[in-house]
């Protein structure tokens, strides 16, 4: 497999990305919204599809990307490095981090998908696995490319859902390597005791702040429809405020606005409603 990201790429030329998310852990989806255009995919291995150690799961979800010409964008279930290894191992190339709360979570996270880290060794080990072409990149014959582009390949983001994380902002942002960051306002909202209340003014204030705090640092936003921004309105108004990825729906969500309208319609039409 070849060590790019076309995320990286497109964020370096400050271009917007569009996403959409799979709910339903099918390869066959990821291949018809790579196909329809769009640049990146969402994968919640923390609430759902399954498990981020499901190497097999993931190397075929990779697999329908690359054929479609699409990327991958994984949000783990929490910062553990073991886990943060094996999906890396399969050739996943873009993580996002939930959960955290302080820089040290976060470092811990990151540090753990390179191989060479802020100027020191860091905790990625070599694997047979696909990412390394099952081994055939490991080089004995003094080629020492497979790392370096493995680093440079790499994009680590973090998802800011606690109060506390606000709090700690600008040490969290300060974490080398960090590529993007996720304003979470559902889970953000429970943990200021404000579940549901998306516009909540305590809720607003936090991530505006850690908006502001990211864009300050050059730091990419990343957001869904639905959750940072309830309308395609809203999402236009995103990218001119500064957001760079930007989710566009699931399948869930389609299923009920597009299948519902039309259910709705054919309903009243056929009560004469």
């Amino acid at each position: 497999m070849k060590q790019t990201n076309a995320i990286k790429t497109g964020l370096d030329a400050d271009d917007a990305l569009f996403g959409a998310s799979v709910e339903t852990g099918s390869p066959a989806l990821v291949e018809i919204y790579g196909e329809l255009g769009f640049n990146w995919i969402w994968l919640d291995l923390e609430h759902k599809n399954p498990s981020a150690t499901d190497s097999n799961y993931l190397e075929h979800m990779l697999r329908a990307a690359e054929c479609s010409d699409t990327e991958l964008i994984v949000r783990v279930p929490d910062n553990n490095p073991a886990q943060i290894r094996k999906v890396l191992d399969t050739g996943v190339r873009n993580i996002i981090v939930p959960r955290v709360k302080t820089r040290d979570e976060l470092e811990t996270a990151i540090e753990a998908a390179y191989y060479s880290y802020d100027g020191r060794p860091g905790e990625r080990g070599l694997s047979f696995g696909r990412t390394s072409g099952y081994g055939s990149f490991l080089s004995m014959d003094g080629d020492t490319s497979y790392h370096h582009d493995e680093d440079k390949s790499v994009l680590m983001g973090v998802l800011i859902e606690n109060e506390t994380a606000v709090n700690n902002i600008d040490e969290i942002l300060d974490v080398p390597e960090l590529g993007f960051v996720f304003p979470g306002p559902g889970d953000l909202g429970v943990s200021m005791n404000h579940t549901l209340e998306y516009g909540h003014p305590e809720v607003t204030e936090a991530l505006t702040q850690v908006e502001t705090a990211s864009l300050e640092r050059d730091i990419p936003l990343l957001g869904l429809l639905g959750s940072n921004f309830p309308t395609l309105d809203d999402t236009e108004q995103a990218i001119d405020d500064g957001y760079r990825l930007l989710g566009l729906g699931n399948e869930f969500s389609a299923v009920r606005d597009v299948f519902g309208q039309r259910l709705r319609t054919l309903t009243k039409t056929r009560l004469n409603i």
